[in-house]
């Protein structure tokens, strides 16, 4: 088939380059001309595994293609994709403008039937008013072409976008029209091979389940927090906890990892969203405040574990943080509500230096943060750890997962990790003479017990056995191998 995609970001771009793997002819479509131009010259300007050979093996097939002219790719195009962005609005309702303007272009070019789709996440009743702003330029046109819209909400885990897209666990597609529908099944029926994969309903509902899916993700999230939480104020150790429920199949294992709060481009959004459309039709939904209110209230612990730690010491001013991981998840460079900013926003408020390191949102950071004051973005984790008074994880990246504990106690000057993912066995980070401080690990019942002790060259830190001690914890909990086979974001 002959695909049009309007929008090169994240979800037109993987979708493009998937479809056009299969063998239909997709264009894409995009008002950043220099955008357009660096992929049709094979530059993707996004880091997602899998991407960039896709995007130029079907470049070279061309199947597949990049254009700014609407007019000439709606003038083949069997099927259109609105794949634009949907950013919060002031008021956390999603803002539809990019995707109205779409539709108003589709309308003012629109030369023969065909079925517009809509990818992009989008409030319930957002397919009629594309359908409205189509037929509404049509008629200023003085023209009445036939067209369908469905809903067709992606289900792409960014770090694993293009697995998803190759093999689905469901393709939802929204709408009435039987014709429409199965042009869309058509279209998909190389991704459905195996066993029927599409479930159709109509538009509100598909619309729906896209904000459902998310919401109910961060609520696992935000509930695991609120454990971790718990966990800490009795004196126990939350990833036992999460072994414990986990194995109830009720439950299972998915997204119950305790951390520094869920970020990325579409949980905070989509729950935001999701309580507002709720709030215009009269419903207030409270489970959501509480969602957002825990993850944001989340994103701050690590700091409060770090200002409880040094505050004892002298306080943070002039201390330097070795931080691994800037992208809100392992795979991916982007930093949208990522857990790192608010920590780097506080420490750097605080008079801390903090040396900065992640394999792929470096780029990202730079473009956030420029040359600010009194932070140095590094090249390596090891030179992140170059004159760090400690390490803080907030990203748990494969290549951060097993460091040699006895040489970063030689190199941390107060000897200090802060975990922000749990990804390591508290016992062994403490006997390699290190302080650990992890996320619902039992802190908060520990001795308050913080005091210097004299090191090589004149360094001081915590001593083992002190507020950043695991003493009570069995130290059982495993390094959490297997979160690599999670993406906790969609």
């Amino acid at each position: 088939m002959n695909v049009a995609i309007f929008g090169v970001g994240y979800v037109g771009l993987v979708t493009g380059a998937c479809l056009a793997e299969v063998g239909h002819r997709v264009d894409c479509i995009d008002i950043d001309q220099a955008r357009i131009d660096g992929l049709n010259r094979g530059q993707v300007p996004i880091h997602e595994p899998g991407l960039e050979s896709l995007v130029k093996q079907n470049l070279a097939s061309t199947r597949l293609a990049f254009h700014a002219d609407p007019a000439r790719v709606l003038a083949t195009a069997d099927i259109v994709f609105i794949a634009v962005g949907t950013p919060s609005d002031e008021d956390g309702s999603a803002d539809l403008t990019h995707v109205l303007a779409v539709a108003h272009t589709i309308g003012q070019y629109l030369e023969r039937p065909l079925v517009v789709v809509n990818k992009s996440t989008v409030p319930v009743g957002t397919a009629d008013r594309v359908r409205e702003a189509i037929t509404g330029t049509l008629a200023r046109r003085g023209l009445s072409i036939g067209f369908e819209v469905l809903s067709n909400p992606e289900f792409l885990k960014e770090g694993a976008a293009v697995e998803d897209c190759m093999r689905p666990d469901r393709i939802v597609i929204g709408g009435d029209d039987p014709d429409a529908i199965e042009t869309l099944r058509r279209l998909y029926a190389p991704f459905n091979r195996s066993h029927d994969r599409v479930i159709t309903m109509d538009a509100r509902s598909s619309e729906l389940t896209k904000y459902a899916a998310n919401a109910m993700l961060a609520t696992k999230i935000s509930f695991m927090n609120e454990i971790a939480n718990i966990a800490e104020k009795v004196g126990a150790d939350v990833e036992m906890v999460r072994r414990g429920i986990g194995s109830d199949p009720r439950i299972g294992w998915h997204f119950i990892y305790p951390g520094a709060g869920y970020g990325g481009s579409c949980f905070p959004k989509d729950v935001r969203a999701l309580a507002r459309t709720s709030k215009l039709h009269g419903h207030s939904a409270d489970l959501l405040a509480a969602v957002e209110a825990v993850n944001d209230r989340q994103k701050h612990r690590l700091h409060g574990l770090i200002e409880g730690h040094f505050q004892p010491l002298g306080g943070v001013r002039g201390r330097t943080f070795a931080l691994w991981g800037l992208a809100f998840k392992p795979d991916t460079d982007d930093m949208r509500e990522a857990s790192s900013r608010p920590l780097l926003e506080r420490l750097l408020a605080s008079g801390a230096r903090v040396r900065a390191y992640d394999p792929e949102a470096g780029r990202e950071a730079r473009r956030l943060y420029g040359g600010r004051e009194g932070l140095h973005l590094c090249a390596t984790a090891d030179e992140a750890l170059d004159g760090a008074d400690a390490l803080v994880v907030v990203t748990e990246w494969r290549q951060f997962r097993s460091p040699d504990f006895h040489r970063l106690s030689r190199t941390l000057e107060a000897a200090v990790i802060f975990d922000g993912r749990n990804v390591y066995n508290p016992q062994e980070v403490e006997e390699a003479g290190i302080a650990y401080y992890g996320i619902g690990r039992g802190r908060s019942i520990q001795k308050e017990c913080v005091h210097e002790r004299p090191t090589r060259a004149g360094r001081t830190g915590t001593a083992p056995g002190g507020a950043g001690n695991a003493a009570g914890i069995s130290g059982t909990s495993p390094v959490r191998s297997e979160r690599g086979l999670e993406r906790d974001a969609a």
